[in-house]
């Protein structure tokens, strides 16, 4: 039997005009929340650089190039791959490195090579190449060399304030709604978004970031449960949190609304969809605050493990979000590895994840969540595996099973949402995705760590990823589908999904909607 709360869709329609305006409207500001966080891909950006050049520069070698200009060298130059040698008007002659520059002592000819004695010292301030990054937080404070740990922390931190915003936002939205939520973190993105652009010391930037992300995040959970429950105009609740809190009231001025705002007539009654357990409308205000006071059992991240079976179903998801950000993250930091222009490298590793979010939303509508979700993280999982036993001297072959791997993982990572959506009830919802959220800020927080895996061995966090893809998509194989199945309002109900029907409960439904249908 349909879900009492579902049925209010039957009738007012599943995404009708009312629904499709506040979709677009509610989403519109995620587009926000994307640019925060690419942006930290080029606010960190360290470009070529070098010690401080004397003034007064006549000559540059490096290798078998030279130049009368530092500017010139920068195409050629390789960090890593020896000095920039200049010479002054004075007749001095320096080696310039990324850290430390030396002073040639009693320097003859000009030449790139000298094998003579020379006074070191360290940099006292720094040039950069601005011919592909014009200006980053590098740059404007020199985070390099001894203070280049405080560059890497900028990402860390930032994915640190997404884990804490997931975590929050969604067990306050259960609590006292989404729209407040909504309109408050649309609120500070806007007044953190403007501040961090005029921030002229690094820890006030590094703060500012963190509380970007904190409610950047906290606004992308809560609205995706939040437009995944369809509901009407102007920001109002949704009708199952409405009906779950007892806010019955409330939910009958909003179907209305929506049947208003869809054309259609305002017949169906709050009282219709509540199940027989819930007995009928409360019309005093004793009984409505009494009943209030009931559903209003406070709810915790516990309940999502209230059970062997929730248990098992809250692990595997909090795996999945795992596994989806660690391996969309060491895929998309190995692409900036391709070569050439970075923003190109941007562009390559985000096109391979429109067919992928294009193959999974029609999968997981015509095979279903489960069946899509499992074969493509063993897909993703065989994909990195593979990749350990290319050559390194096939470097397209290795490309293709890179982008095959983020392709498959990706449409596991973009299913992931709805399908812990559609795995939990309306009470914990917004809790579940935005713990579930949070496992995969602790990926993306990994990934980096995972990545610098490489130099032990170049194919090792691709392997890492490989295996963790593989063992989850066989544990993912365990859960419930839900395509086709209406979302669930208590646990007990969504513990009930993928359980085979009871006959003989089968046979008093049936029994009871005969009767209703009589009556």
């Amino acid at each position: 039997m349909t879900n009492g709360v579902e049925r209010l869709f039957d009738q007012l329609g599943h995404f009708n005009r009312f629904q499709a305006c506040l979709y677009f409207a509610a989403i519109f500001q995620a587009i926000s929340c994307g640019i925060h966080y690419l942006a930290s891909v080029f606010l960190v950006e360290t470009p070529k650089f070098l010690c401080d050049s004397p003034s007064n520069i006549t000559d540059v070698l490096y290798r078998n190039h030279s130049s009368t200009s530092l500017a010139d060298i920068w195409t050629h130059y390789k960090p890593g791959d020896g000095p920039v040698v200049v010479q002054t008007a004075g007749g001095d002659q320096w080696e310039l490195s990324p850290c430390l520059k030396a002073l040639r002592l009693d320097a003859i000819n000009f030449q790139y090579e000298f094998f003579g004695n020379k006074t070191v010292e360290s940099c006292g301030d720094f040039v950069y190449d601005h011919s592909e990054v014009e200006q980053s937080i590098v740059t404007d404070w020199d985070l390099v060399c001894d203070k280049e740990w405080l560059a890497k922390l900028a990402q860390p931190t930032f994915m640190l304030g997404v884990l804490i915003g997931a975590l929050v936002f969604g067990d306050i939205a259960d609590r006292i709604g989404r729209r407040p939520i909504l309109m408050a973190t649309s609120l500070c993105q806007f007044i953190f978004g403007v501040t961090v652009a005029f921030t002229g010391n690094y820890y006030l930037f590094v703060l500012m970031r963190f509380l970007l992300a904190m409610v950047s995040s906290g606004y992308l959970v809560v609205v995706f449960v939040y437009v995944t429950e369809f509901t009407g105009i102007k920001f109002p609740e949704t009708p199952f949190y409405l009906m779950a809190k007892g806010r019955y009231k409330e939910a009958q001025e909003l179907l209305d609304t929506m049947a208003y705002f869809s054309g259609l007539p305002p017949t169906l009654k709050v009282s219709e969809l509540k199940d027989e357990y819930d007995g009928e409308l409360l019309n005093d205000n004793k009984q409505e605050d009494g009943r209030a006071m009931q559903v209003e059992k406070r709810l915790s991240i516990l309940d999502m493990f209230g059970s062997l079976k929730m248990a098992g179903r809250s692990a595997t998801c909090w795996a999945i979000w795992f596994i989806g950000s660690l391996g969309y993250y060491v895929f998309s930091l190995g692409s900036v590895n391709l070569g050439g222009n970075q923003y190109i490298n941007l562009f390559l590793a985000g096109a391979v994840e429109v067919p992928s979010y294009l193959v999974g939303c029609i999968a997981m509508d015509r095979v279903g969540r489960k069946k899509t979700c499992a074969p493509a993280l063993l897909l993703g999982g065989v994909a990195c595996m593979l990749i350990i036993v290319v050559p390194q001297d096939i470097e397209i072959l290795a490309i293709v099973l890179s982008m095959t791997g983020k392709f498959a993982i990706a449409i596991a990572f973009g299913l992931i949402y709805l399908y812990t959506c559609e795995l939990y009830p309306t009470i914990i919802r917004s809790l579940a995705v935005g713990s579930g959220s949070m496992m995969c800020r602790v990926g993306s927080v990994v990934a980096p760590f995972c990545v610098y895996l490489a130099d032990v061995w170049i194919y090792l966090p691709q392997l890492i990823v490989g295996i963790l893809a593989f063992i989850i998509g066989i544990l993912t194989m365990f859960l419930p589908e839900t395509l086709g199945q209406p979302l669930t309002s208590t646990l007990e109900e969504a513990e009930a999904l993928g359980s085979k029907p009871n006959m003989k409960n089968a046979a008093v439904d049936a029994q009871e909607m005969n009767q209703t249908i009589k009556a």
